[in-house]
């Protein structure tokens, strides 16, 4: 079984950990890291273990280590909130700006850190091209520009041995593809939810990457089940 895909004549390798990586580009797309959420919810009482940014830190330089990317491209959502690099640990702290100064870097902006990620350096831009791809937070609607965003958070729900099986996915229309959130603590939204299917264009499939093959899960748009 394929563990790639093509996307406007491109070969895209979408990874178990949830990042994507572009070989012909040496690089690799990760979307909604929300580094510090944790402390984010600290500072409203809801207390969570604080490791989250040094998982997710964690997490790159596997996929960095595997894939051999020099170059990465976060697309927005990197941290939870405009705050969130001051508030995040040394240790992480450390290891991303060690990552960003031995790597072609870019952060896209989203709607919760907006320029935020300036503060650790690399480049930051609101959107961005790479040979035939655009590089969105979020999806622009309709058919047209190829496009890679994230902001959904998609996931997908399957039935396997009479057991239900929730899983972080990519989702991939004619044109577009959004990746699954990769940080922690970063929940999902149901891939055939309607603010989902707004967003892309024709039939629309979910991937679930494992070792080694790609799951492919139709999702049927209302009324046509």
């Amino acid at each position: 079984m394929s563990v790639s895909l093509s996307l406007a004549g491109e070969t895209l390798v979408p990874l178990a950990c949830g990042a994507l990586h572009w070989p012909a580009q040496a690089m690799l797309v990760v979307a909604d890291l929300h580094f510090e959420k944790a402390s984010a919810f600290a500072r409203r009482g809801w207390l969570l273990p604080p490791y989250d940014s040094a998982d997710t830190v964690g997490w790159l330089i596997d996929a960095l280590a595997a894939t051999g990317a020099v170059r990465v491209v976060c697309l927005g959502d990197s941290f939870h909130d405009r705050d969130g690099p001051g508030r995040l640990p040394s240790g992480p702290a450390a290891a991303l700006t060690m990552l960003i100064h031995d790597l072609d870097w870019l952060w896209i902006t989203g709607n919760h850190d907006d320029g935020a990620a300036t503060a650790m350096g690399g480049r930051v831009a609101e959107q961005a091209r790479v040979g035939p791809i655009w590089l969105r937070h979020e999806a622009v609607p309709g058919a047209g520009e190829p496009e890679l965003s994230g902001h959904f958070h998609p996931k997908v729900a399957v039935m396997a041995r009479r057991r239900r099986i929730v899983r972080r996915c990519f989702a991939l229309s004619q044109t577009k593809l959004i990746l699954p959130a990769y940080g922690a603590f970063t929940g999902g939204l149901d891939i055939a939810d309607p603010a989902i299917l707004a967003v892309l264009d024709g039939p629309v499939t979910a991937l679930v990457p494992e070792v080694g093959r790609l799951l492919r899960f139709p999702v049927p748009r209302p009324g046509n089940a």
